[in-house]
């Protein structure tokens, strides 16, 4: 018996150390310059499943030039949601060509699901209320490297 308790121990904080890294907010990812007209952004690029699944949960604040680019392998319909991330967030859903396609007001801490209007391959997430603040909206160019091999 007291080695099954002790792998069940062993497991038991195995399990609590996942999930204390888990709540770590992922801050060192590769990074890529947008711009929105005359408005530069400093996205970190999340391109795995494992950086997708994390994005800016756990994050307590970012700066308001700052923001995460989702890469997708295809386009397809891409659907976010915010629970375990504490900021709330604007969410552009752009096409390959950098096109942003809608955009997504997103609260804090909530399930609910948005999603775009059409299949697209990228998703840049920025404080709320950034691409109001800038007047950008739907039908929008970014530029930026991502954008460079699409055909425009």
């Amino acid at each position: 018996m007291k080695p099954l308790h002790s792998a069940m121990a062993a497991a038991a904080l195995a399990s609590a150390a996942l999930v204390a890294a888990a709540q770590e907010p992922q801050t060192q990812l590769p990074r890529v310059k947008l711009s929105a007209g005359m408005h530069q952004i400093d996205a970190q690029v999340a391109r795995t499943p494992e950086q997708r699944a994390t994005g800016l949960m756990w994050r307590k604040e970012m700066p308001q030039h700052e923001g995460m680019l989702f890469v997708f392998d295809q386009p397809s319909v891409q659907c976010f949601w915010m629970m375990n991330t504490l900021l709330p967030l604007t969410a552009a859903f752009i096409a390959d060509d950098g096109t942003i396609v809608n955009l997504a007001d997103m609260q804090a801490r909530s399930p609910e699901s948005h999603c775009s209007a059409r299949p697209v391959r990228y998703v840049l997430e920025m404080n709320q209320g950034w691409f109001a603040k800038k007047g950008i909206g739907p039908g929008a160019k970014l530029a930026g490297e991502p954008f460079r091999a699409a055909p425009r």
